[in-house]
C-alpha cells in the first residue's frame, strides 16, 4: 500500500494553515517524465513543504543517520526518501537518484548541501550540476521564502524548467551548472520575497 498520498494529506493539513503556505508556479513542474527539483535549504521542514506543494511525489536524498533511527528507517522509504552519506562521494545514492530520474520520477535536492543558518543563499555544490547533466531531465528551480514562524506566510515558488541540453552541448562543468541553478533560485527569491 502506498502511504505517500495519505501522509501528504495529513502533513499538508497541519503545515499549510500553520505556516500559511502559498504556492506559486507549480504548473512549472512537468506533469510527466523525470525532473530535478532544486531548492534553497533554510529549515528541516523544507522537504515536507516541497512534498505537500509539488503536484507530483518528490523523491529526496536524506542523510543516512536518519535511516539509523528506529521509526524513521521504516517510514522514510515509504515517503520516497533514500539515504546519502554526506561525508564522502556516495556512489550508491548517486545511482539511486539517477535511476529514479530515468524512471520518470521527480527527485528533489538542495544544491547547498546543508541548511543556511541565516537564510542567505550559499554556494551550490557540484553534485546538483552532476545530477542535472547526467539525469537527462530538466531542472526546476525553487525558492522557499519563510522564517518558519507560526502564522507568518511561507512562499514556495517554482520557476520555469531549465533545459540542460545547451549545457551538455557546451560541455559546461557540473560546478558551473550548480552556480547557474543557484542564480535562478536567487532570482526567484528576490522577485517574490516582498
Amino acid at each position: 500500500m502506498d502511504i505517500y498520498p495519505i501522509g501528504r494529506g495529513i502533513v499538508g493539513a497541519i503545515l499549510k494553515p500553520l505556516y500559511r503556505i502559498q504556492v506559486i508556479g507549480k504548473e512549472n513542474i512537468p506533469s510527466t517524465g523525470g525532473a530535478l527539483l532544486c531548492a534553497n535549504h533554510i529549515h528541516y521542514l523544507d522537504p515536507p513543504v516541497l512534498g505537500i506543494t509539488s503536484p507530483r511525489p518528490v523523491h529526496f536524498m536524506a542523510k543516512k543517520e536518519l535511516f539509523e533511527q528506529p521509526i524513521l528507517k521504516h517510514l522514510l522509504p515509504k515517503f520516497h526518501a533514500f539515504p546519502v552519506n554526506r561525508g564522502k562521494v556516495d556512489r550508491t545514492a548517486f545511482k539511486t537518484a539517477l535511476k529514479r530520474l530515468k524512471e520518470g520520477e521527480v527527485v528533489g535536492i538542495f544544491p547547498e548541501g546543508t541548511r543556511s543558518t541565516d537564510g542567505n543563499l550559499r554556494k551550490g555544490l557540484a553534485g546538483a550540476g552532476f545530477f542535472a547533466l547526467k539525469g537527462g531531465v530538466d531542472v526546476v528551480p525553487c525558492a522557499i521564502i519563510s522564517d518558519y514562524k507560526i502564522g507568518r506566510p511561507t512562499k514556495v515558488v517554482y520557476g520555469e524548467p531549465i533545459s540542460m541540453e545547451p549545457f551538455r552541448e557546451k560541455k559546461v562543468s557540473a560546478q558551473e551548472v550548480s552556480d547557474f541553478i543557484m542564480e535562478k533560485i536567487g532570482e526567484l527569491k528576490k522577485k517574490h520575497e516582498k
